[in-house]
């Protein structure tokens, strides 16, 4: 029971952060350009595109569409690879480092409401 909880606890975390980041006054990220960045903010480089597209396991082109979003809200940038220039490197941004400390921030309040209205279980039994 308490794992089914803590799975209901993580996905109302996560609704409450995506309706806040699409209720605030900026970019407005879909599923797949939200995974193409957090993957790119959250994990090591280099990226590159075609290692972003085996990674996610999707298409070049869906990765390509995802950057180019990205790139228009300057959350990410494409760089041709000096060493090999038939590679586009994929590169963070000030801006959006910027997005993501803000979303961590959004977590974190939707993290600390989510465990303000659990109820611990030796409190229901009482009830």
């Amino acid at each position: 029971m308490a794992t089914q909880a803590n799975s209901d606890q993580l996905v109302g975390i996560l609704r409450d952060t995506v309706v806040a980041l699409v209720r605030r006054d900026g970019p407005d990220l879909s599923a797949r350009q939200l995974g193409v960045f957090l993957t790119v903010y959250l994990t090591d480089g280099p990226h590159t595109v075609r290692g972003l597209a085996a990674e996610l396991n999707v298409s070049k082109p869906a990765i390509t569409r995802a950057l180019d979003r990205l790139g228009e809200l300057d959350l990410a940038r494409r760089k041709v690879d000096p060493m090999d220039r038939r590679s586009v490197l994929v590169q963070r941004t000030l801006k959006g480092a910027a997005f993501l400390r803000d979303m961590r921030s959004i977590m974190t309040v939707a993290e600390q409401t989510a465990h303000e209205t659990v109820v611990p279980e030796e409190n229901r039994k009482a009830g």
